[in-house]
């Protein structure tokens, strides 16, 4: 399952990038209490060994075992010699999603989608796009867009990474990122106009907590969905700050349940607590106790 059936996305506070040639934190994954894992061909894995690692990731996910987690297979970009082999994989592992390394052009959708088009097996199997250069940041909203055609329909999120955006570009990102909001904006913003889900990049010191903890409230306020995390310590921080607080599920229910006293049955804006509530707000509030109730689920 990619998303609920009345649209409201799954969680993925935390994705959990694992090296293809890992087989030990692979394992581990099974217990760990991520939203998704995403066991990774490209860039963790050295090109002698891809071949090795590519069975084993099919191997690894036709096993199981992962419960509700989602399961993402990251391909290499579509532009290397090493894609078509590893959409072939794809095809027989069958994960939740495939997410594809380094889009910059509508093209490499399509490409990967002719892959799965056509075949039972793959009829679950989502796309994620990664957008992680300089050009591809450029035409993010034309790669977003390629939802809106019949060879792109697969499209169902955006991956940022940042890693490589701030390599690529040159900027000084600092511990605030402020060269790159900007871009990060950008890319929420072409999501949202085709309603995908969007990841933020990864946080590289996965022993300084606190500045992980800044920068997921800065993804989440700028609309992320959640955090794409390289080490287990990330996850307990991501899962918390990507998810409704206390604080915000009490006002959800506060606003829902105001919008349905008799009184309040037929007018579009309210008063609640002294502040101006519209239909719109009872709708992000009903989106907020459904993502809770998902996550609630899962444990």
């Amino acid at each position: 399952m990619t998303d609920t059936s009345n649209g409201t996305p799954r969680p993925r506070r935390s994705a959990l990038y694992i090296p293809g040639s890992n087989s030990r934190a692979q394992e581990k994954a099974k217990s760990l209490p991520v939203d998704a894992v995403i066991f990774d061909l490209e860039d963790s894995v050295a090109d002698e060994v891809k071949g090795e690692a590519r069975d084993q990731v099919v191997a690894m996910i036709r096993d199981g075992g992962f419960g509700h987690r989602e399961i993402v297979m990251r391909v290499n970009p579509a532009r290397t010699e090493y894609f078509e082999d590893d959409m072939s994989a794809a095809v027989k592992a069958r994960p939740d999603a495939v997410l594809l390394s380094k889009v910059e052009s509508i093209d490499e959708i399509f490409a990967a989608e002719r892959h799965l088009r056509g075949r039972p097996e793959t009829h679950g199997i989502a796309l994620w796009a990664m957008v992680e250069t300089a050009r591809g940041l450029l035409d993010i909203a034309k790669i977003a867009a390629s939802t809106r055609t019949p060879e792109g329909h697969r499209l169902r999120g955006l991956v940022l990474g940042t890693n490589d955006i701030v390599r690529e570009t040159a900027v000084k990102a600092g511990g605030d990122r402020t060269p790159v909001l900007p871009w990060l904006s950008m890319a929420v913003l072409a999501a949202r106009a085709e309603k995908l889900f969007i990841l933020d990049g990864v946080y590289n010191d996965f022993q300084d907590i606190k500045g992980f903890d800044a920068e997921c409230e800065q993804g989440r306020a700028l609309g992320m969905d959640g955090k794409t995390i390289i080490h287990p310590n990330q996850i307990e921080a991501a899962n918390r700050l990507f998810a409704p607080s206390p604080a915000e599920i009490s006002e959800a229910r506060e606003i829902i349940h105001a919008f349905e006293m008799p009184e309040n049955e037929k007018r579009g804006v309210i008063a609640v607590r002294g502040r101006m509530v519209e239909r719109l707000h009872a709708q992000i509030a009903e989106r907020t106790l459904k993502l809770h109730e998902l996550i609630t689920a899962q444990h």
